[in-house]
């Protein structure tokens, strides 16, 4: 077998386990978080992004961005978040067409409730199939793919 096509090989290998693992750990994670807390990982990372702007809000399109969604997927999310209560719509003083969403104070309550035994839940299913070194390196390995962002996935004090 050619050197090229080993490389290839490999690559399309670690691609399709990335997928897998991602998959996996997604539903894994998104049971747990709606069994304990009725939120979905989509939700949670809407109520952390909106926590961590400033004063709580967002447009609605930049929120939808940040979490790699449509306008229509982000609405109909958004929509649930706000017949619950945790999240709201709010216009812009500035501009009428502009739209934001405004994390009310429940939904940062909920945010915190949430973030406790969703972290827990993160490190156990890592801690326990990887030791602290391979972690720091799996962290760097896949932070070549993209996005240098902070990964806290706690909400601000």
């Amino acid at each position: 077998m050619s050197q090229v096509l080993r490389e290839q090989t490999s690559a399309v290998e670690s691609f399709v386990a990335l997928l897998r693992a991602h998959a996996s750990v997604t539903r894994q994670l998104n049971a747990e978080l709606n069994t304990d807390h009725g939120l979905t990982i989509s939700d949670y990372e809407v109520l952390l992004f909106l926590a961590r702007a400033p004063d709580r809000r967002m447009r609605r399109v930049d929120l939808a961005e940040q979490i790699l969604l449509t306008a229509s997927g982000i609405t109909r999310l958004l929509d649930g978040l706000e017949r619950s209560g945790l999240v709201e719509r709010a216009s812009c003083p500035g501009d009428r067409r502009v739209v934001h969403a405004v994390l009310t104070d429940a939904g940062l309550a909920k945010l915190r409730q949430a973030s406790e035994s969703h972290i827990a839940q993160i490190n156990d299913l890592f801690e326990g199939r990887y030791e602290e070194d391979e972690l720091d390196e799996l962290a760097s390995l896949l932070s070549r793919l993209g996005g240098s962002e902070p990964a806290d996935c706690a909400p601000p004090a």
